[in-house]
């Protein structure tokens, strides 16, 4: 016959270290907040993902366009935790990354668009609101 006994319980700091570690785990690739753009205007920068024409390869929630599929959509970008695969996704590294990708990572697929770096903050303070 089994023993139907209960397994015992963790002690309190056990249970906390286990709680953290399963509460990082399950936040790989995602964070659940991220700092405001300064200096950005998310209105602007959706208008201004528009003019870019950033649909052209991504899907993009309320940008008007064709919803490009060859670069990742960007519904959730404000919780990834990584731009293009490996930059953490903060909003200095994202301004720059928009101002000009190939200096953050070479060979990219990502083109440099010419955005001006007020242009890049604007457009970052929009992706940072798409959760």
């Amino acid at each position: 016959m089994r023993n139907q006994s209960s397994p015992p319980a963790l002690p309190p700091a056990r249970l906390l270290q286990a709680l953290g570690l399963c509460l990082a785990l399950t936040g790989c690739g995602e964070r659940t907040t991220q700092a405001a753009v300064k200096g950005g205007d998310p209105v602007q920068g959706q208008r201004l993902m528009a003019q870019y024409q950033c649909t052209a390869c991504h899907a993009i929630p309320d940008v008007p366009g064709a919803a490009g599929n060859f670069g990742p959509p960007l519904e959730g970008f404000g919780r990834r935790s990584y731009i293009a695969g490996g930059i953490p996704n903060t909003p200095d590294a994202l301004t720059r990354w928009l101002d000009n990708p190939q200096s953050m990572k070479p060979g990219t697929p990502m083109p440099d668009l010419g955005v001006s770096p007020g242009e890049a903050r604007h457009m970052a303070a929009y992706l940072a609101t798409l959760r």
